[in-house]
């Protein structure tokens, strides 16, 4: 039976207006209410003493953004939690992600937030200064409760956890090492680097298809096409994750002569990514296309266009005297090397010989494989790659792995060296013998393509700052955590996103 308190949005408008003109000063609170404990008991009570009528809106499911498997409870019965409070009388579900819109329908007196939101600033979202703002312009007064504060995200880390049981202890014991502001920090110090990424454009196309059985004729599965999309991979989406980040990017990378792409390639990049293209003579741009049933989202197969023969040495030439012009004007140089040509050996050198700091991934792929590993950039700062490629690398395929991962360290002379290890996390080692692996946080696993892209991009900012072994793991694998949850490279990973993720886990 529905609570005679919870209302359409639109038509508790009209029941205010009635209450206003009947002289009713109408009292508004809004948020989340994800788990209502004592301090939201509390906050409402306060509140309903201010003024005459008390209404509270709710944060409707697709705009909560506390974090990974967050709300625990539905909009529904999160409102029905809150009309279960004497001392509300109305409740609705917004329509926004924000107050902004409700207070301009709902016009109250007055707005009440919680003491914690009383400094503006501290918000990271931003969305408590726009609310400022808009009650300012409304004649809306706002007022703070004064009380203790509680944490419904401290509450369902202890009692509602969806995380394996392993994972949670780990937690328990990492916020005893560290606190929730020296994380938001190497974020927040990601803002000043000046960055150049350079290496291989890839296009992702992904077409969508539905399979309908066997060809009549040959022994060959017959698809029927859906529809398609298409990514800015490789380098390109290394650089969009970095420019979420860090304060200015430079991109070097190689586009082929023979059908560009430019157009779509420069539609794709980030507002602060500065492109600089080289184009190989009649190569096509390079383009991946995946070929992947539409509903359960295998892949059934993958066809390339490409010609990763490289570049001709006078145009080789103009690049590296370019790098070697540029390179130390940069706080970081990160090397995308997938293994098609975008990188010569003669660059490699360079990067590894001028680059203040050098951060690298050699990826192996279905051409590669074998051929192309991480050796090839002798005294790189940092390297991240994945469990297989490390295992080519060392030519040796369950050995102990963080005897690998030292040995493998100390013979690149590399600062610090990441083995992504997928549902097992990562294992992180340095040139001191420092080894740690942190679990992986991932619950909801879309499609893996990119997420070692996102992960590389985002360490090396973290890994230029000298960040202790596991940090550099822990925020690695929050990246890794929402890359994952995306088709292809969609989106680039976003700072707010990184730091609502890791404050949920760090409360």
């Amino acid at each position: 039976m529905k609570n005679e308190k919870i209302k359409d949005l639109d038509e508790l408008a009209g029941i205010l207006e009635d209450k206003r003109s009947g002289g009713k000063k109408i009292v508004h609170c809004h948020g989340v209410f994800d788990l209502l404990h004592i301090g939201h008991i509390r906050y409402f009570k306060q509140a309903s003493q201010m003024g005459d009528v008390l209404i509270v809106t709710v944060t409707p499911d697709r705009y909560v953004d506390k974090g990974p498997d967050r709300p625990a409870f539905t909009e529904t019965l999160r409102a029905e939690a809150v009309a279960s409070m004497n001392c509300v009388d109305f409740v609705a579900v917004n329509k926004w992600a924000t107050a902004d819109e409700t207070l301009r329908l709902l016009k109250p007196n007055i707005y009440v937030k919680g003491s914690e939101f009383e400094n503006a600033a501290a918000d990271i979202t931003g969305k408590m200064a726009h609310e400022e703002s808009v009650a300012k312009e409304l004649g809306v007064k706002l007022a703070y409760t004064k009380d203790v504060v509680f944490s419904s995200s401290n509450l369902i880390n202890k009692y509602l956890s969806n995380l394996p049981k392993e994972i949670d202890e780990y937690l328990r014991l990492f916020r005893k090492r560290y606190r929730l502001d020296e994380l938001l920090n190497i974020l927040n110090k990601m803002k000043s680097l000046n960055v150049l990424v350079i290496g291989d454009t890839i296009l992702d196309e992904y077409q969508y298809c539905e399979a309908i059985g066997k060809s009549s004729k040959d022994p060959a599965l017959a698809l029927k096409y859906q529809s398609h999309e298409l990514f800015a991979g490789g380098v390109l989406a290394v650089a969009n994750h970095v420019a979420n980040f860090a304060n200015s990017v430079q991109l070097v990378t190689i586009l082929g002569e023979q059908d560009d792409r430019e157009g779509f390639v420069n539609s794709q990049l980030h507002t602060n990514v500065t492109p600089q293209y080289y184009f190989q003579p009649g190569a096509p741009t390079i383009v991946k296309r995946r070929f992947i049933d539409g509903y359960f989202f295998n892949k059934f197969f993958e066809v390339y266009e490409m010609d990763d023969s490289g570049m001709p040495p006078d145009k080789e030439d103009k690049i590296c005297k370019w790098l070697i012009q540029v390179l130390s004007e940069f706080d970081l140089v990160i090397a995308a090397d997938y293994g098609h040509g975008a990188i010569s050996h003669r660059m490699r050198k360079i990067l590894c010989e001028n680059s203040r700091f050098l951060a690298v991934n050699t990826q192996a792929n279905a051409e590669n494989r074998g051929l192309h590993t991480l050796s090839i950039y002798p005294d790189a700062d940092y390297a991240s790659l994945a469990e297989h490629e490390f295992r080519m690398e060392i030519r040796n395929s369950n050995g102990n792995l963080s005897q690998g991962m030292k040995l493998l360290s100390n013979k690149m002379n590399t600062k610090k060296l990441v083995v992504t290890l997928g549902r097992k996390g990562c294992a992180v080692c340095d040139r001191t013998g420092g080894f740690v692996k942190v679990p992986a946080f991932a619950q909801n696993v879309v499609d893996r393509v990119g997420a070692g892209d996102a992960f590389l991009a985002v360490t090396s900012l973290a890994a230029v700052q000298d960040v202790t072994n596991e940090l550099l793991g822990f925020v690695g694998n929050i990246i890794g955590a929402l890359a994952v949850e995306i088709i292809g490279n969609k989106k680039a990973i976003d700072k707010l996103s990184v730091e609502k993720y890791i404050t949920s886990l760090m409360k």
